[in-house]
């Protein structure tokens, strides 16, 4: 009868391995292919902006009452450990099902260190980095798999996720007046 369409990894909702499987031949039958995200922020007023993308409903992010915001959704900061978080689970939950690792639990407990003095160029702008200094990443993952091959598997990940690397290189940026 073949694989089942779907793969059970403990508590967590299943993947679809076929769809899984038809994902990495696509990437290997052209590793070249780019794909362009697109995102579209409205501010709607003190620091609360609605983030526009696909057909999904506005996501929403503000800033905490100690930087002027309403407290409604996470400051862009926090979003993006999300963003990180969120992708390095995928990463991990698909190369699990891939390898036929089955996981009851996965978490991510995420801390970024940020200089928040220069108050987005208008406070102290004194010579000191800007943006995360230091990002710690704990992984929480309980698994049928030696705790050795959770370990590689963290490391693959970190090695291949898209946002991991957003974070732990250079990006060319290009900002200006539509």
């Amino acid at each position: 009868m073949g694989e089942p369409a779907t793969v059970l990894t403990g508590c967590l909702a299943p993947i679809d391995k076929t769809g899984l499987e038809g994902l990495i031949e696509k990437g290997k039958a052209d590793p070249k292919a780019i794909k362009t995200l697109s995102c579209r922020t409205v501010a709607e007023g003190r620091f609360r902006h609605a983030n526009y993308i696909r057909d999904l409903p506005p996501y929403i992010v503000d800033e905490p009452p100690g930087l002027l915001g309403d407290d409604t959704a996470p400051n862009p900061s926090e979003a993006s450990l999300a963003a990180l978080g969120s992708c390095v689970c995928v990463g991990l939950h698909a190369n699990a099902v891939h390898r036929g690792i089955t996981v009851q639990k996965l978490e991510i407990e995420m801390e970024a260190d940020l200089n928040i003095t220069a108050v987005w160029g208008t406070g102290d702008q004194s010579e000191k980095p800007v943006g995360f200094t230091d990002v710690r990443m704990k992984v929480i993952m309980e698994a049928d798999a030696p705790r050795e091959v959770i370990d590689e598997l963290i490391r693959h990940v970190a090695k291949w996720s898209p946002v991991f690397n957003t974070f732990a290189r250079p990006v060319n940026m290009e900002i200006g007046a539509a």
